[in-house]
């Protein structure tokens, strides 16, 4: 069996790569040199020809990160998102648009989001409110931003195509951080958008569960239904290493300083000691799990120029600024220091 950087492809969450390639198209209208950026990725302009190809969404994630670098804007995921012509999101798009009610299009969005994107798993959950949330699986949920608010602009936008009216949501949460949010993004995210959470989510009005879809094809959608069912059925993956479940239970608890290991067990579902176990499998430990992440997180926050020594300190679960000080000049043997 053919590996990717070691890892067995077939454990390796892959996505269509739609979002890959309009950046690619966005960065190459705005004459940006595409190919360096594609080898950094580990992608080849072959993947980005071939529709048919599917790509690692660890890759395609980190393809939007240098994009966003190259052009200097902290917000291409939901530039791209709302500039999409929404049918090109394909078979997903088709199931949802022909449902019956929205609260069905989200439905179908749950069951068949891994159809379109391995590495992240859709829930929904109907009652006095909608939500719908977001779960990383396989994946490192820490180095994206793009990629997450991309999903996010994309369900905003087809609640509303459905409904036939300018909802916006109850509420917006996301789990990285940012320092702003331009008024015209407000407008589509609503007046309630937090970062630094717990979950990547967005809560609706009970209501809208309910709501009928403008383009309801009940003999489209059986038939769709179907042969998502099919494709969904050939497409069951192993589960995802130990280490990405651990760091992506530990970035919402940095902040509140309980990024110990017993909370993430408790997170997981075992005990501390399984956990430890499991790590010690892929020659890690809690800690130095925790430490890389922290690492990581810090040289990424260190970038924003608005986001202050004191509240770095506080995002990666330290008490006082000089304990950062010291594990980063652990990490590097310097002070921490601005990006340029």
């Amino acid at each position: 069996m053919r590996k990717l950087n070691g890892m067995h492809l077939k454990h390796v969450p892959m996505a269509g790569g739609g979002i890959t390639r309009t950046a690619y198209t966005f960065a190459s209208q705005a004459h940006v040199s595409v190919g360096p950026l594609l080898k950094r990725a580990n992608l080849s302009l072959q993947q980005i020809k071939n529709p048919r190809r599917r790509i690692p969404v660890k890759d395609q994630i980190k393809f939007l990160n240098l994009v966003a670098d190259k052009l200097q804007d902290e917000f291409l995921g939901i530039r791209l998102a709302q500039t999409l012509d929404l049918r090109e999101l394909g078979l997903l798009y088709y199931v949802m648009a022909s449902s019956g009610t929205v609260g069905d299009a989200l439905h179908r969005a749950a069951r068949y989001s891994t159809i379109q994107n391995e590495g992240v798993q859709i829930n929904y959950r109907a009652g006095k409110s909608v939500t719908v949330t977001f779960n990383y699986i396989g994946v490192a949920r820490q180095p994206d931003r793009h990629q997450i608010e991309f999903f996010i602009t994309i369900l905003l936008r087809v609640c509303q195509k459905l409904s036939g009216l300018a909802l916006a949501p109850l509420r917006v949460k996301l789990m990285h951080h940012r320092s702003r949010l331009p008024s015209e993004i407000k407008r589509l995210f609503g007046e309630h958008v937090a970062f630094a959470c717990d979950a990547d989510e967005v809560l609706y009005p009970g209501s809208i569960a309910t709501a009928p879809s403008a383009n309801a094809d009940p003999y489209l959608n059986a038939l769709l239904v179907r042969y998502c069912d099919e494709v969904a059925a050939k497409r069951r993956r192993n589960s995802s290493t130990w280490q990405l479940k651990v760091e992506n239970a530990i970035v919402p608890l940095l902040p509140h300083g309980q990024a110990r290991i017993g909370k993430v067990a408790a997170e997981l579902g075992v005990s501390r000691r399984t956990l430890a176990r499991r790590l010690a499998a892929e020659d890690l430990t809690f800690r130095k799990v925790l430490d890389g992440l922290r690492f990581d997180l810090a040289r990424r926050y260190l970038q924003e120029k608005e986001l202050p020594m004191s509240e770095i300190t506080w995002l990666l679960g330290y008490c006082e600024t000089s304990a950062l000080n010291h594990a980063f000049k652990r990490w590097t043997g310097r002070t921490p220091a601005r990006g340029p």
